[in-house]
């Protein structure tokens, strides 16, 4: 599984191009205005522009659909120009066995597949409602590597002074969702109705959806995001399925 992650991520990295161009004023002008403070307040303005990121999550707290709770770690790569996620995730099952997962959005499909002991698999996910759950779900990371924001699959809708709509469009799929941020410029939700839920048995379902991210740190001069929440917001309550501390994020990783 790790060496399929290498080879795909190997793929996109060959097929990009890294920009020396940095941001601009000029460039966000026309975004609505809390993205703007967003961009200002973390220190993108000057720096180069990324075409891809690296994200690093450490000490992943993990609930299947099965409920089984596991902790993680996940490699990711976001790709920029033409929009990809590739994931990598491991653990350890019951202090012994090796879990190894791959979540990925690559040329406008979306799939997950998860074994155990390299050999085992646990689940094999793919279909049109992949493509459009994992397409949401690279939008919901728009801000974290924020050249994507400035992308033409990407157009932007002002809400009020803390909130702006999203919408993407690629691959022939249509999502969008809701950025709200605070006081400082902090972007710290997502929320979307545009992800497929896999509750087992073959049923899967729209249910709203929320990414929170908090926990800001200097790196390198920008302001990025320490920690991360995947939250389901089911009708019998919420469902925090995914909640990892953000360990690195390395602008064009090679």
């Amino acid at each position: 599984m790790k060496k399929l992650y290498r080879l795909e991520v190997k793929a996109e990295l060959e097929k990009t191009n890294f920009s020396k161009q940095t941001f601009t004023e000029a460039d966000i002008i026309s975004l609505p205005t809390p993205v703007q403070r967003y961009f200002r307040y973390c220190g993108y303005i000057g720096k180069q522009k990324m075409s891809n990121a690296k994200i690093i999550f450490e000490d992943v707290d993990f609930i299947g659909n099965n409920g089984k709770q596991l902790k993680l770690r996940s490699e990711q790569y976001n790709f920029v120009s033409e929009p990809s996620r590739i994931a990598y995730l491991s653990s350890i099952v019951m202090g012994i066995i090796p879990f190894e997962g791959r979540d990925k959005y690559q040329n406008g499909k979306g799939s997950m597949i998860g074994k155990l002991m390299k050999i085992i698999t646990l689940f094999d996910v793919a279909g049109s409602e992949m493509d459009q759950s994992a397409l949401v779900t690279f939008l919901a990371e728009t801000l974290i590597v924020p050249n994507a924001a400035l992308q033409n699959y990407i157009r932007w809708e002002e809400i009020d002074n803390y909130k702006a709509k999203a919408i993407m469009n690629y691959g022939g799929i249509e999502v969008d969702g809701i950025f709200t941020f605070n006081d400082k410029g902090e972007f710290i939700k997502f929320e979307t109705n545009d992800r497929f839920m896999d509750k087992g048995n073959g049923v899967i379902e729209k249910e709203k959806w929320t990414a929170e991210v908090e926990n800001y740190v200097e790196r390198d001069g920008i302001m990025i995001p320490g920690g991360m929440r995947g939250i389901w917001n089911l009708r019998e309550g919420d469902l925090v399925y995914f909640d990892g501390n953000i360990a690195d994020i390395i602008f064009d990783s090679l």
